[in-house]
């Protein structure tokens, strides 16, 4: 049974229509998501009183304090926001990551226009949203995209991964048994490999547990690690090595025709032009025609749900 991921996400994204025109957004990827995910949508500028419709709010830094304006009312939302933001995080249950809307003021995690000062001919600079630094602030290491990045399919990929791989974990930690980290870390071996071999072999050492340490303190510092492991894209010559230890599992049986496909599908997904999921697929396809046991254990051949793979990109967001 596939273990599902919670995120929190923003509530404009095709779950009410919130935005301040008063129209809602519909995103093919978070419907996509819908029937794998357990969504949590959340309107920060809603709760804190500002209505449906409402006139645009913009983020402004003044004395090198970020803050948070309605032009139109000349309302300052500072504080409003901060509480909602910390009330809102502090009562939040377990998540994975967070999905929310680009270029907000409130939830935009990047790109967001911060201007210096209030006057409406006020220069502006990128940042990101108010309620979004405070989900950086208290939950380092958690994915947080927004919906404009996601349609770039190597971002997606990578966004997809991390919440599944943390749900994976959040399920062990929470039967409070070693056996269960054990075997999370023996599924997930190939893909930290992959990641980042530094961190891998740091999991390792924290799963081996020489120290004694109690179990709870186990997974406590094992979480830490694969936050780190999987908070940047994987290099593509670690990834690359990674796939090809993996091709080292089955390729005697294959043809000399079969090889020379994989190994020209590896050089198209080294230059962009196919995501990772085609060449897992080819792999996994050869670990069923084979029956090779640890290649079909390992969660790289589908860590997450292959109908959630999609080809088309945007070209934006790399």
């Amino acid at each position: 049974m596939v273990v599902k991921p919670t995120l929190l996400v923003s509530k404009c994204l095709g779950f009410e229509a919130c935005r301040y025109n008063g129209q809602a957004l519909s995103d093919s990827f978070v419907t996509q998501l819908k029937p794998h995910v357990t969504f949590t949508p959340v309107c920060p500028e809603v709760e804190i009183g500002l209505g449906v419709p409402r006139p645009p709010i913009r983020l402004a830094r003044i004395e090198k304090k970020l803050h948070l304006y309605q032009p139109a009312t000349e309302k300052v939302l500072t504080d409003t926001m901060a509480a909602f933001s910390q009330t809102c995080l502090e009562a939040l249950p377990e998540v994975d990551g967070f999905l929310l809307k680009n270029r907000s003021p409130s939830c935009g995690p990047s790109d967001v226009k911060v201007y210096e000062g209030l006057a409406k001919s006020a220069k502006a600079k990128r940042g990101s949203g108010f309620f979004a630094s405070a989900v950086f602030d208290r939950f380092p290491g958690l994915p947080v995209e927004d919906e404009g990045r996601l349609k770039n399919f190597e971002l997606r990929e990578q966004f997809l991964i991390r919440i599944f791989s943390l749900a994976r974990f959040r399920k062990a930690r929470q039967s409070g048994r070693m056996r269960d980290l054990v075997a999370f870390h023996s599924t997930h071996k190939l893909l930290l490999m992959a990641w980042n071999q530094t961190r891998f072999r740091a999991c390792g050492k924290i799963t081996a547990n020489h120290e004694k340490r109690p179990v709870a303190e186990v997974f406590s510092l094992y979480e830490e690690e694969l936050k780190k492991a999987l908070a940047a894209r994987p290099r593509a010559p670690s990834m690359i090595n990674t796939l090809l230890h993996a091709f080292g599992w089955v390729s005697d049986g294959l043809s000399r025709e079969e090889k020379a496909y994989f190994l020209q599908s590896l050089e198209e997904y080294r230059d962009e032009r196919i995501p990772l999921a085609a060449l897992l697929r080819l792999i996994k396809g050869y670990a069923v025609r084979f029956e090779q046991a640890y290649l079909l254990s390992q969660v790289i051949l589908e860590p997450f749900p292959n109908s959630l793979v999609k080809m088309s990109d945007s070209g934006k967001g790399r």
